[in-house]
Parts: structure tokens; sequence; C-alpha cells
């Protein structure tokens, strides 16, 4: 009388779910050779079930279900999975390890073997200057240039602004950018008290873009000022200058009180159209300032 052994029976004594089955099941296959595993019908239950175990896995780093499975199916053959204390352990790290890699890979359009270097994984994925709404030129610093001073020894426009040696000078800065204001429709009054407030932030933050950061914010300043947001808004930037690292070096990014310092006068400032009508619409009388 012949007996023969059902697969599925055999499968169901040997549950690889568990740690200890998992080691039995390895140290069998192992023991069998190569070919154990491409005939042995609890390999290939072995197989399925990783596959559905790391599913969810592969799915959040886009890869083929697969592709964890054979990273899973590596470490099984190593004897060091055989001797852990927990071998499905083992095998999630190594599976997740890998799919990290190999998502690095395909982002970084590299092999594996590079992805897992630590100097070539900190790169970001490549880019094309049309995958983004806004052209990479406009924000990114790599592209953004600045003329350099006209000559060496000229001080930086911060150390003019910051330095005690120019106290006389930007007393007579700030009385001309009040007078200018006036020349242009805004009363005596909220034009002292604005730029004399600008002038003492700016003293104590020491920087304009700081000095604009800070009153840009400055709510309870401009209720004292009695002036509407949009009127607030362009004479911070008149006065200060528009503070993006692209207008550093032009008139825009100077500001009045800063080319009023570097020996602009009046009359020169009343030939900047831009300047002059941007300060006459927003003046706090009248249809520009509401």
């Amino acid at each position: 009388m012949t007996t023969t052994t059902n697969p599925s029976t055999e499968s169901e004594h040997e549950d690889f779910t568990t740690s200890e089955g998992l080691r039995a099941l390895l140290n069998r296959l192992h023991a069998g050779g190569e070919d154990t595993w491409v005939h042995d019908p609890v390999a290939r239950d072995l197989m399925e079930f990783t596959a559905e175990k790391y599913k969810a896995l592969a799915r959040k780093h886009r890869l083929d279900t697969w592709e964890a499975v054979a990273a899973a199916f590596d470490v099984m053959q190593n004897r060091s999975t055989r001797k852990a204390n927990d071998p499905w352990a083992i095998i999630t790290h190594a599976v997740r390890i890998t799919c990290i890699y190999e998502e690095r890979a395909q982002g970084l359009l590299c092999s594996v073997h590079q992805a897992r270097r630590s100097h070539v994984s900190a790169f970001h994925d490549p880019e094309r200057f049309s995958d983004r709404e806004t052209p990479l030129a406009d924000y990114h610093p790599a592209f953004h240039t600045t003329d350099t001073p006209p000559s060496d020894t000229a001080p930086e426009p911060r150390d003019l602004l910051g330095s005690a040696q120019a106290c006389m000078s930007a007393t007579s800065a700030a009385e001309d950018a009040i007078a200018l204001l006036c020349l242009l429709g805004w009363p005596a009054d909220a034009a002292r008290a604005s730029v004399e407030h600008i002038c003492s932030t700016l003293m104590k933050s020491g920087t304009r873009q700081a000095a604009y950061e800070a009153l840009r914010r400055d709510r309870h300043a401009r209720a004292l000022l009695d002036l509407p947001h949009r009127t607030w808004t362009a004479l911070l930037r008149a006065l200060l200058g528009n503070p993006h690292p692209a207008y550093a070096a032009t008139s825009t990014g100077r500001g009045m009180l800063l080319r009023l310092l570097l020996g602009e006068s009046i009359e020169l400032l009343l030939r900047d159209d831009d300047l002059i009508l941007a300060l006459a619409l927003a003046a706090p009388t009248g249809t520009g300032g509401q």
C-alpha cells in the first residue's frame, strides 16, 4: 500500500507565520538545497504569504509587490536570518530598507547600490523647469544675482544705516523724507510720525530687512498712526526698499532713506516716477489712501 503526503497537510504542520515556524521551514529548505525552493509547496505558500504581508509596504514606496518579495527572498537565504531571535523582524527590516533605497534610486535615476550611499541619497530628485507653476528662476537663490558696489572701499548699505557716524546724515535723510511726503500730499503730522517711527524701528533692528518684517506685522503702530494697510505697505517699501534679494542693488531695493544717505537729493527723487506715483496714490488723504 502506497502512502501519499498531501501538500496542504504539510503546510498546516509548518506554521511559517510565527518566528519559530519560519525558522524551522528556512532550516529545512536550506538543508534540502536550491531545488527545494522550486518544488516545495510550502515554499510557494511562504512566498504568497510574504507578498500579501509586504504589499502595503511596497505600495507605499511606489514599487511592485514582487520587488519586496524578492528582497525578502534574498534575506531568507542568509544564515543570520535563520539564527535570529525573530526572523520575521529581520526580514521586515531588510525589506523596508530595500524599498526605501529602491524608491530613492528610481527618483535619483541611479542604481540601488549608489542610492544606499549617503553622499548620493542626500541629493533631491531631478526636476524639469516646467514641473512647477512658478519658474525656478523666480524663487531659487542660485539664480539671484546682485551688482557689486561701485568701489571696494564703499561701505555696505547696512553699515550706512546702522553706524553711529551716520547719525547726523540719518537725521537729515529723515527730514528730507518727511518733506518729500508733504510735497506729495501727505499731512505733515502723519508724515512726521510715520517716518520717525520707521526710523526708530530701523535703529533697533539694525538691518532694513529686519525692520521691514517687524513693521509689516506691527498692527498696533499702524492703528496709532491711523494709516490704511495699503498706505502702510507702500510707505514701508518706499522708505526701506523692496526686501527681495533680486532688487538689492537697485533703487527699488535700496529705498528712499538709503538713497538720501547715499547723497541723492529731493529733486533727484522727484524724477523717480514709480516712487512718486506710489507715494502719491498711498497718501492718507483723498482717494489714494482708501
